[in-house]
């Protein structure tokens, strides 16, 4: 049975005052493998490999990024990029992805030992749909940016509802849509988080807490909690503080020095 997200606010396990959820991909690519591959093709070493990142920093959520083993699935495989690729229908390439069986198989099995292994509750991030659905509109050939529109990002998010449905039978507590590829700089609408309302009702059916990572933060959907970004240049100095906000969200940068990160981790407590 899940954690409620609640529950992990108000207690949360690492004993912080504060919950501080912690993306640390590209960190621990550097420090654990030092700069060697993830081992995204094997569910029993990419959990060994997660879990010592967890046991080194102890955050209060064990986040898995569903869109970063996607792009290694995508960068691996020419034949479903061929199959993303058969059609230029605007949407035909994310949903192509998204039904891929093996791949989603292969996600499901990373997540299912994850949620067997990791002493913190379970997060999930993805892609936003409008975000992801940018990505395979360009990378299968169909188009640029330029064609798409806020309007595009409700059939996407009905595209990830269907896929979500795969993990219903996990612990999830927590899924945020990381909309950081949205907005002007990326030649993107901003969507706001209303639109994607198949992917609402599907954690409202599960009772998974929904939200909309930013580049500031996090928004919970349907609620004021807030969670702040921790600036990259905190685990850089130790004379930096962190930022106020009900709970914490921090992507280490990988060339931090460790002892500094280890030094900078012990003042959230």
């Amino acid at each position: 049975m899940a954690t409620e997200f609640a529950s992990v606010l108000s207690a949360p396990p690492s004993g912080r005052h504060r919950c501080l959820v912690i993306d640390h991909q590209r960190y621990a690519q550097a420090v654990i493998l030092r700069n060697r591959p993830v081992p995204w093709h094997d569910a029993v070493a990419y959990a060994n490999f997660f879990n010592q990142a967890q046991d080194l920093l102890k955050p209060d959520f064990t986040l898995f990024d569903i869109g970063a083993m996607y792009e290694f699935l995508i960068d691996s495989d020419e034949t479903l990029v061929k199959a993303m690729s058969a059609r230029s229908r605007t949407g035909y390439a994310l949903k192509t992805l998204l039904q891929d069986e093996d791949a989603a198989a292969r996600v499901r099995d990373v997540v299912s030992v994850l949620s067997q292994t990791a002493a913190a509750p379970l997060a999930l991030q993805v892609p936003s749909p409008l975000g992801w659905l940018a990505r395979t509109h360009v990378l299968s050939g169909a188009g640029s940016v330029h064609d798409l529109t806020a309007d595009h990002a409700e059939n996407s998010s009905m595209y990830m509802a269907d896929w979500l449905r795969r993990l219903s039978e996990l612990p999830v507590s927590l899924l945020l849509l990381d909309t950081r590829g949205e907005g002007p700089e990326h030649q993107l609408p901003t969507v706001d988080l209303a639109a994607y309302t198949p992917i609402a009702n599907v954690t409202d059916h599960y009772r998974w807490t929904l939200g909309e990572r930013t580049h500031d933060g996090v928004r919970i959907a349907g609620s004021s909690l807030t969670g702040v970004a921790i600036p990259q240049d905190y685990w850089r100095d130790e004379s930096a503080t962190a930022p106020a906000g009900d709970f914490l969200i921090a992507d280490i940068p990988p060339d931090a020095v460790p002892e500094t990160v280890l030094a900078q981790l012990a003042r959230l407590t």
